[in-house]
């Protein structure tokens, strides 16, 4: 197997095993039986609520059967991705691993090691009848990426540790305290369309691909392209257009790496047309030459003209609104050097059978600061005659630097690394907060290992960083 030269071949074990299983948010039937067999293969206690959320009951070792109990927490899902060549179906096929003894990856696709290294580092801990550590309480939420529906609906009475620690976090040596909270803003209008005089007009496809893409919170602040802000760009200066076609984007929490918008132009300004992108095209690969080299643009002339077209008013209108829409940091933290406190991304575009669609994920430490960022996005939407709704707000998990646990974790890091970890707060959202919300009393962290490019076809997992997570988490329970 890709980790027989591994050192923790248990855990690397565990995660080739949820890494066969399809769990993409909403589909987490597969691997939650597949963690109740577990389970009970092991001679645990486990069970799951109404949600679909599953908990599984770990004695203490010897001699810590009084101590309080520990909550160790992760989510089933994964964000599921893949490169336009491949052919992997999310609904049976296996997760490709590849390793070449340093990193973790997937051949074509996401990994999936957001967050299903927590499964496994939990499990891990949770088999190995050698640790010493108090009873211990895992707990694994369903369709935290598509809206956190296994945090707001959990039952909480299942679960009697009031202390907790979250394992989906993407850097080494950092406890996270706090997080950001989200709401998303969702912009639709009606498709009309127009006959088109097919002698007069030119046909053309506009690809923009080969982007870094990456987590709307985790890499929101390291100015990577959006692919669908790109397309706006070019589109924002062509000559008078209609659409015929439109996509982009994939998920609600990924930034965009790939948008493809076809239109018709007179025929008249065809080279006007073509003379834009290319100045346009050099532009903006000189302006991310260093922060998304892989950026592709193309601009292909099709020999098939359709018989209607989007009308050219709404077409613009549409265009322009995207063109407007903020995207990136708009506000850095007062409290946390370097943090971005609010943020937005411009996720999903689309034109199909129920008419144009728009979607941005609004995210910010502080909830009034949330709700105006996205105030200010839907009115630029209004503005432009569309519908505007509101889904999907989760609150800010308030950081408390104060709390015991924080304290003594960062403590045993020292101790154990002979080095202090970086306690501060995080801009991607984390179930902690709702989570605290649901059961009174909970103090909790959020620790994990390097993890690179979440949401993304080049996410991957550094190997000695997972491997001294987990060896720091046995030390940890069995201090704590």
């Amino acid at each position: 197997m890709w980790y027989d030269n591994l050192n923790e071949k248990a855990m690397w074990g565990i995660f080739e095993e949820i890494s066969r299983i399809p769990r993409e948010s909403g589909n987490e039937e597969g691997i939650r039986k597949h963690l109740l067999n577990r389970a009970a293969e092991h001679g645990l206690s486990a069970c799951t609520d109404k949600t679909g959320n599953v908990f599984i009951y770990v004695p203490a070792s010897k001699g810590r059967e009084k101590d309080d109990p520990i909550c160790l927490q992760g989510h089933m899902d994964m964000v599921c991705v893949k490169t336009a060549e491949s052919t992997h179906d999310f609904t049976r096929d296996p997760i490709e691993i590849v390793c070449d003894g340093k990193t973790v990856r997937a051949k074509d696709t996401s990994l999936g090691g957001d967050n299903g290294i927590a499964i496994a580092i939990a499990l891990a801990i949770a088999e190995d009848g050698t640790l010493e550590h108090p009873p211990l309480e895992l707990l694994f939420t369903v369709s935290e990426e598509t809206g956190l529906t296994g945090a707001f609906n959990l039952d909480g009475k299942k679960i009697s540790a009031r202390r907790l620690i979250n394992l989906d976090s993407e850097e080494e040596g950092i406890i996270y305290t706090g997080c950001a909270g989200g709401i998303e803003i969702e912009a639709r209008a009606k498709a009309k369309y127009k006959d088109v005089d097919r002698n007069n007009v030119r046909h053309f496809r506009l690809e923009v691909s080969g982007l870094l893409g990456g987590h709307s919170g985790g890499e929101i602040h390291k100015g990577r392209a959006n692919a669908i802000k790109v397309a706006a760009r070019i589109m924002h200066r062509m000559p008078d257009f209609s659409l015929t076609a439109l996509s982009g984007g994939t998920r609600r929490n990924v930034i965009p790496s790939a948008c493809t918008i076809s239109f018709l132009i007179d025929k008249d300004d065809e080279d006007t047309c073509i003379s834009i992108f290319d100045q346009t095209k050099q532009e903006l690969e000189n302006e991310y030459r260093k922060k998304d080299p892989g950026i592709t643009l193309t601009l292909t002339k099709l020999d098939e003209v359709p018989q209607q077209a989007l009308k050219g008013k709404l077409s613009l209108s549409f265009m322009e609104a995207l063109y407007l829409t903020p995207h990136g940091p708009q506000a850095m933290s007062a409290d946390f050097e370097g943090i971005v406190e609010t943020s937005n991304n411009l996720a999903i575009v689309s034109l199909d059978e129920d008419g144009l669609r728009m979607i941005s994920s609004t995210r910010s430490l502080i909830e009034s600061a949330r709700n105006e960022c996205a105030y200010t996005v839907a009115a630029v939407y209004e503005d432009f005659g569309f519908n505007v709704r509101y889904d999907g707000a989760y609150p800010s998990w308030e950081p408390d630097i104060s709390s015991a646990l924080v304290k003594k974790t960062a403590s045993l890091y020292k101790a154990f690394f002979r080095k202090k970890a970086v306690v501060t707060t995080i801009h991607a959202g984390l179930e902690c907060g709702i989570i605290n919300s649901v059961i009174p009393g909970m103090d909790s962290i959020s620790i994990g290992p390097n993890l690179f490019d979440v949401h993304s076809v080049n996410e991957h997992l550094e190997v000695d960083s997972v491997e001294r997570t987990l060896s720091f988490m046995k030390y940890l329970l069995a201090k704590l």
